[in-house]
């Protein structure tokens, strides 16, 4: 294996860090304030109003959403570039199914993959080696409960919810493991994919970077992120915002509301064919349960959203013959529902 070292040093360099930071933290301060002004002095909008709380919703929820991806998911990268997907690889072969499948949920919160790059990870695992199992349990946790997700849910609504939705995505992401790697279908997996196994292996390149060099990358990484998945977030926060401002809380109650039996199935169904992400599902999230809408029906649809939606479907169909598909949405769907229908017993009762 070649080592390459990279060096940056520099006094600007750390004083810039520091001068954004302090940006942050002001901006954090000023956002919500600065929103209500906005809206309800310079525009011509009154409070309590349906389009003035829309309105003030939109501008709050979008530079808080904003600062809270550039902030922390820049921390959350910084510290996860010590696990690149190699190593994520390398971790997970060998090991037992239960240890590997845990292990693979676990890994899947700070991996930066999402269902646009499925296949490719698919592909890598089953290449090297890493049981089905294993590597289901992997696809549902890095999508589902991702480090994206987790920020803003604890920066919206605080520690107790995002630690439950984190509690509540690794549960079905391992048991869905468990289940698949129990069920040996790897003759479900599409030929080409295993004709890749074994292929690729050879020297590697291992680069060492400076502290600044990692601030550095993992800065990128975050702009580019924010970049990519802007427009969901507008549109999320702008849906969010109708909601807060024009759908009567009567409504979500009586079609999400804990009184409904059929609210968690209801909320997965319009989950599925919707194409967001979690940065983009969770403004809807804050307004729905704003208006009512039941905890456990809340995080049914936001894994719906994140795990199974149609264009990830499409996607892994590439990979997979139509009864091993056909099986992962089964047991995701199943466990979501037991997830959504849990959380609102234990709450509401």
């Amino acid at each position: 294996m070649t080592t390459l070292a990279v060096r940056r040093t520099g006094f600007p360099f750390w004083l810039g860090v520091a001068a954004a930071v302090a940006a942050w933290l002001v901006a954090w301060l000023v956002a919500a304030p600065l929103a209500l002004w906005v809206t309800f002095e310079l525009l011509p909008f009154d409070v309590g109003t349906p389009l003035g709380d829309a309105v003030a919703f939109f501008l709050y929820d979008v530079p808080k959403v904003l600062l809270l991806l550039l902030g922390i998911v820049t921390v959350v990268t910084l510290v996860r570039g010590f696990f690149p997907p190699e190593k994520v690889r390398g971790a997970l072969v060998g090991r037992g199914e239960v240890v590997g499948t845990v292990g693979a949920a676990g890994l899947g919160i700070v991996t930066p993959f999402c269902s646009c790059s499925a296949v490719p990870l698919f592909i890598g695992f089953v290449e090297a080696g890493v049981p089905l199992g294993v590597t289901f349990a992997f696809l549902i946790s890095s999508p589902m409960v991702n480090e994206v997700a987790l920020v803003l849910l604890w920066g919206l609504f605080g520690p107790t919810v995002a630690l439950v939705y984190m509690v509540a995505g690794l549960s079905v992401a391992i048991v869905g493991g468990l289940v698949i790697g129990r069920l040996h279908m790897e003759r479900y997996v599409a030929d080409y994919v295993w004709e890749l196994q074994g292929a690729g292996t050879g020297a590697s390149l291992e680069i060492k970077l400076t502290w600044e060099d990692r601030v550095r990358d993992a800065w990128a990484y975050t702009e580019g992120l924010v970049k990519r998945i802007l427009p969901y977030i507008l549109v999320g926060i702008g849906v969010g915002a109708f909601i807060h401002g024009f759908v009567p809380a009567d409504l979500v109650m009586a079609v999400a509301g804990p009184g409904n039996p059929l609210a968690v199935p209801i909320v997965v169904l319009l989950g599925v064919p919707l194409y967001s992400n979690a940065a983009g599902t969770i403004p809807i999230v804050q307004a729905l349960l704003g208006k009512g809408m039941a905890v456990g029906t809340t995080l049914a649809f936001m894994m719906a959203t994140t795990a199974i939606s149609l264009p990830e479907l499409i996607i892994l169909r590439n990979v997979m013959k139509t009864r091993l598909l056909a099986v992962f949405v089964a047991i995701v769907t199943a466990g979501i529902l037991f997830v959504g229908y849990l959380f609102n017993v234990l709450i509401y009762t």
